[in-house]
């Protein structure tokens, strides 16, 4: 990270943050009032050099989800961020099918769900967030309980 210039940083981080200002943008004038605008990002709480700016990159998404939240009103705006969901992007960033294999068992012995979070857990998240209008500005984690082990 360090022979990163000041420059790509802002990028890695910005590029992030403007994302989520596009979609904003284009999404909120076709919404109705008391609508969801549903962002998602990740969770990487493991800090080496292979991960780089990833985490600040994802640690800047629930400050910004709640100033839209008060700024988008009465259009709700939550963030789900997922740690390890057993999808294809996910298993994707594996060397192999015996890495991706090892990471799974990793996570059944280790997290408190005794299990691999699947795209059905983060989809009904994503359905309760959208249909609980008492709900915006909020951050929520669906890792399994990664959080408390890490």
């Amino acid at each position: 990270m360090l022979q990163s210039t000041p420059e790509e940083v802002g990028r890695g981080i910005g590029r992030r943050v403007t994302q989520v200002l596009e979609i904003a943008r284009n999404a909120v004038p076709k919404m109705r009032p008391g609508g969801t605008l549903l962002l998602t990002g990740g969770v990487e709480r493991q800090f080496d050099r292979e991960y780089g700016i990833t985490p600040a990159a994802f640690a800047v998404l629930p400050p910004f989800t709640a100033a839209l939240a008060l700024e988008l009103a009465p259009v709700r705006v939550n963030l789900i961020q997922a740690g390890f969901v057993d999808t294809a992007l996910a298993t994707s960033y594996f060397a192999d099918e015996a890495a991706v294999e090892a990471r799974r068992e990793e996570l059944r012995t280790t997290l408190p769900i005794g299990r691999v979070v699947g795209p059905a857990d983060v989809a009904a998240l994503a359905v309760h967030l959208m249909t609980n209008t008492a709900v915006t500005g909020a951050t929520y984690d669906i890792d399994g309980g990664q959080h408390l082990i890490a």
